[in-house]
């Protein structure tokens, strides 16, 4: 069985309410569908549902067992946007303003997940990463003791002796394009806790850079350097060493000729990049040539889950999201 089939198998058991904000996308009505007749997760479309209900007919979709809500017509509507108002006012919302907010299906969405009223929320078949993100920072906000939300994607490679048998959380790879000491470390804590909790590993974080401890010196590398020191006196008991070269990371034969004793160096399962540039262009590369199952780019730091999709997904993929946002919400 493989990862996704496990998620899959888990998120049966949890009996999760996911939000679909995009109700009257076809993928997105497509993928409401399945999850709800396998029961994978309970799904609420958020739109028209007179125009959600012509898409469904449309694309063939069952979604007799999917809640339909329509924010304009919602009972709750006015207790929605009477809460944005007291979080934004000291922003200068006005009351009539968080009203009209409240009536866009992402901010209703991520509103019913701060209220309990669902467990997570996906997002991003046809809405920008920022339509997504902006409104679960201005709602939900970061966990405690975490600075910053961040991207990250679950790499599964095949036949691949490295990492938690070819497993790999790989971050940030989709969200904060140069993020300083603090933001890097703030990545690497939330990075092990999503290998631990959503995935069963026994992370182990290595910061990434191009030397292995001391072997060059340049400012970007003194950033890794402070970040490995900033996450290390906030989690103490953490897996975690820096600076590292990726060879030196996950090759035990090579890390003991570069970083010999050190308990990161050669078992990294954990992949920290220095920025996006970096994070970015790794996923893409091992997804490539490496034939690896890519899984993201999926959020991390929030109170509560939120998960973007690429604009770009399939429908297998909004499914898989969903139920990953399911697990999340269990952490």
């Amino acid at each position: 069985m493989d990862i996704t089939e496990k998620f899959k198998q888990k998120a049966k058991t949890l009996g999760k309410t996911i939000v679909l904000p995009e109700g009257t996308e076809p993928r997105t009505v497509k993928a409401s569908s399945i999850l709800s007749k396998e029961g994978y997760v309970k799904v609420i479309l958020v739109g028209n549902e007179d125009d959600i209900k012509k898409v469904a007919a449309k694309e063939n979709a069952d979604i007799s067992g999917v809640q339909i809500i329509d924010p304009v017509k919602s009972d709750k509507l006015q207790s929605y946007a009477s809460a944005f108002y007291e979080m934004r006012k000291s922003k200068g919302v006005t009351e009539e303003q968080a009203l009209e907010t409240m009536k866009d299906s992402i901010y209703y969405g991520t509103m019913m997940v701060q209220k309990g009223d669902a467990d997570g929320l996906v997002s991003g078949a046809e809405h920008s990463t920022g339509d997504t993100v902006r409104p679960s920072l201005q709602i939900i906000k970061t966990k405690p003791g975490i600075s910053i939300v961040s991207g990250y994607f679950l790499m599964i490679v095949p036949d691949c002796e490295f990492g938690d048998n070819g497993m790999f959380i790989f971050a940030d790879s989709g969200l904060v394009p140069d993020p300083n000491p603090e933001e890097l470390a703030a990545i690497a804590i939330s990075s092990a806790q999503t290998a631990k909790i959503l995935c069963d590993m026994d992370p182990v974080v290595a910061m990434l850079s191009f030397s292995t401890k001391g072997s060059a010196t340049h400012p970007l590398i003194d950033k890794v350097i402070q970040a490995t020191k900033i996450a290390q006196e906030k989690a103490p008991d953490l897996k975690l060493d820096g600076e590292l070269q990726l060879d030196a990371a996950i090759v035990e034969s090579i890390s003991m000729k570069k970083a010999p004793g050190n308990k990161v160096a050669g078992k990294a399962n954990v992949l920290i990049f220095p920025d996006l540039n970096s994070g970015n262009i790794a996923y893409k590369l091992v997804e490539r040539l490496a034939k690896a199952h890519a899984l993201g780019p999926l959020l991390q730091g929030l109170n509560k889950p939120v998960n973007d999709l690429s604009r770009g997904c399939s429908v297998d993929d909004i499914v898989n999201v969903a139920v990953i946002t399911a697990i999340q919400s269990n952490m």
